[in-house]
């Protein structure tokens, strides 16, 4: 007996391209004799016969095969909080600006489905970390990121001192400290003059921002490290943001470490689509519009 397929869909309800998509998605779906599911917080606004509505709980991945993102990548990291226990792989479309994250534009949606249905992708797992904050033993926060981990400034500048593997590093007054992944070196630390690190490098990245010190310099470190970040008593209090969602406050004192993660996110890659699937380079290539005019390739013999 063959198991019926299941797949998640969530959209940005907000935006009508998002919603439109999604119904496009759903019916061409279980047109394919795939089971769908969508949240109840967005059925109203899909209003899409044919879906199985269930409520934004592990149940919902609970034997997903995938899970459909259609937004920008701040819906895709949302996704990443039920998806991302479970293991189940996450497929983004791009309907927001840059989307770094989503795997296929919505212009390629139809050919998307089908890449689905006919089980043409693989998964691909990305690097993330594991965020603790503590102050005098206190545990003030447990969490995790895809994208980085920040301790910013709250009202006054931060000052904090940042350590490697139990070693002081160096101290900075700035307005944050950014401990990044390789898949978020292209967003906020990119933002802040951080490298763009392939996403098949396993390292973390430190990038001071706005620091006023003359070594402030963006660091690549081991994967195998743990970055600390000590906030110094002159600093009357930071923040602590993980992946732009998860915020916590920090007193004068705290002391936030960052180290590899031991769960993945795990992304769907599609074969057969137009400027999907292709090497990262491209990727770039494509989402920063970069000039490559001159460009001949390889030498063939």
């Amino acid at each position: 007996m063959t198991t019926k397929r299941t797949v998640l869909v969530t959209a940005h309800t907000g935006r009508e391209a998002a919603v439109e998509a999604a119904r496009t998605v759903i019916g061409r779906l279980v047109d394919a004799g795939l089971t769908v599911r969508i949240l109840n917080a967005e059925a109203e606004a899909i209003a899409c016969a044919g879906a199985d509505v269930v409520p934004a709980s592990a149940a919902a991945v609970q034997d997903a095969e995938m899970m459909i993102v259609l937004g920008g990548d701040g819906s895709l990291l949302r996704a990443t909080e039920l998806a991302r226990p479970a293991g189940v792989p996450l497929l983004g479309v791009n309907l927001g600006h840059v989307g770094f994250l989503a795997e296929a534009e919505v212009e390629d949606l139809a050919v998307t489905v089908d890449c689905v249905v006919q089980g043409r992708y693989d998964v691909e797992e990305r690097m993330t970390v594991e965020v603790t904050a503590r102050l005098n033993g206190q545990l003030l926060a447990d969490t995790w990121a895809l994208n980085e981990a920040t301790v910013e400034k709250n009202d006054r500048m931060l000052e904090a001192v940042a350590e490697i593997d139990g070693r002081p590093l160096s101290r900075w007054g700035c307005d944050g400290i950014i401990c990044a992944t390789p898949t978020g070196s292209t967003a906020y630390a990119f933002s802040a003059g951080g490298p763009v690190v392939w996403p098949e490098v396993e390292a973390l990245l430190l990038v001071p921002i706005s620091a006023h010190a003359l070594f402030a310099r963006p660091l690549v470190i081991s994967p195998r490290s743990t970055v600390a970040l000590e906030v110094q008593p002159e600093t009357a209090g930071a923040v602590l943001w993980c992946d732009g969602r998860r915020r916590f406050d920090l007193p004068a004192g705290a002391r936030v470490e960052v180290r590899r993660g031991t769960v993945p996110v795990r992304l769907a890659r599609l074969h057969g689509v137009e400027d999907t699937g292709a090497p990262f380079t491209d990727r770039l290539v494509a989402k920063f519009d970069l000039p490559v005019q001159g460009w001949r390739g390889r030498v063939r013999s």
